[in-house]
Order: structure tokens, then C-alpha cells, then sequence
């Protein structure tokens, strides 16, 4: 064998030497610190990523401190981390559930005419506790439901003329029953409303 032959073979036994001995060490190598300093580098903080998350749902829609919860969960997010980061945000205003409360109340009552009933099972769906919650619904007071109530009634009744007192009864009842308004409420308003537009009624 030459010389060139015998180191090349030399140098293949130390690598395949070092390899075996590597394979065979339990013990893990020292880490580096520079790689370590580098791999934290690229790791975004939770914090961070937690804001993130919160800005870019408020600025879809308000929301409640419920409803962050559970996105920030759904994100993996820890529990402490979300909690801080929550709690910096109520600090600064960002999450308000008294204010949500009351904008949600006042925005489904003016657009979908929902009744207090209603109200408050989409305040305890959205996360809202009991005290907030009767404090958004005392803004709305009973001449404003049933004010609210009759206007979906004038509305609805205009596209039923013709119909049978008994059809139009029993439909505007099913409306404003679906929409959490009493039945007390609910007849005594349809009683006004057909009694105010005869003309509705069939000839």
C-alpha cells in the first residue's frame, strides 16, 4: 500500500472511530451558547404574539374579555401570558367589558330589536357576568321595548295584508317571541297595532 493509500485509510478509521464513539456517548455535547443566544433570538415572545393576537381581533370587533380568553387559547397560548397581557389591556382600556356590554345591548336592541330576554342570553353567551349584565339592561327601559316591539310589528303587519287576524296574530307573536319580548308584552302590543290598521285586515 503507498503512503497516500495508508494516510487516506488512516484518516477513514479515525472518522469512522470518532463516528462510533459519538454514537455510543450518552451524555449530551456542552450547548453552545452563541446558538443558544441565536435560537432564542428567533423565538417571538408569548407576550408579543399574545398582543398581537388581541389588537388584531379588536380591530375586527369589540370584544370581551371572555371571547379573548378563549381565542388566546385556541392559540395555545398559556394561561399566565394571557392573563397578563389581558389584564395590561384593561388597564389601558382596549378590553372594557362594562362598555361591551352596553354596546352590545344598545346595537342588538336598535338593529335586530331584541328584547331584554334575549339581550341577556347574548350577554351571558359572549361571556359577560351577571352584574354587568343587568347594569347594560337596565339602559334600556320598558317604554323603550315596547316602543321597539310595535315598530317590528307596524313593519312586519304591512307585508301580511289580506291575512286572517288569527294568522297575523300567531305570526307576530312567533317574531317577537324569538326576539325574547314577553307574551304579555307581545299581545298587548299586536292588540294595539291591528286595532290602530284595520286596513291590514282582510275585506
Amino acid at each position: 500500500m503507498t503512503p497516500a493509500r495508508q494516510d487516506k485509510a488512516a484518516r477513514a478509521a479515525a472518522a469512522l472511530a470518532d463516528a462510533l464513539a459519538s454514537s455510543t456517548n450518552s451524555d449530551d455535547p456542552a450547548p453552545d451558547p452563541t446558538k443558544q443566544k441565536q435560537k432564542q433570538d428567533r423565538e417571538p415572545d408569548p407576550h408579543d404574539v399574545a398582543r398581537q393576537i388581541v389588537l388584531r381581533q379588536l380591530a375586527v370587533a369589540p370584544r370581551s374579555r371572555a371571547q379573548l380568553e378563549q381565542k388566546l387559547a385556541q392559540r395555545d397560548c398559556p394561561a399566565d401570558v394571557a392573563a397578563a397581557v389581558l389584564d395590561r389591556m384593561s388597564e389601558v382600556g382596549l378590553v372594557d367589558d362594562e362598555a361591551y356590554a352596553l354596546m352590545l345591548v344598545r346595537s342588538q336592541q336598535a338593529g335586530r330589536g331584541l328584547a331584554r330576554g334575549a339581550l341577556a342570553r347574548e350577554l351571558r353567551t359572549n361571556g359577560i357576568d351577571d352584574e354587568l349584565a343587568q347594569q347594560a339592561l337596565a339602559s334600556i327601559s320598558e317604554v323603550d321595548e315596547r316602543d321597539r316591539a310595535r315598530a317590528l310589528v307596524d313593519k312586519k303587519l304591512r307585508a301580511m295584508h289580506g291575512l286572517g287576524i288569527e294568522v297575523q296574530t300567531r305570526r307576530l307573536a312567533g317574531m317577537l317571541a324569538r326576539k325574547g319580548y314577553s307574551p304579555s308584552l307581545t299581545y298587548a302590543v299586536i292588540r294595539d297595532a291591528i286595532a290602530d290598521a284595520p286596513e291590514y285586515l282582510p275585506d
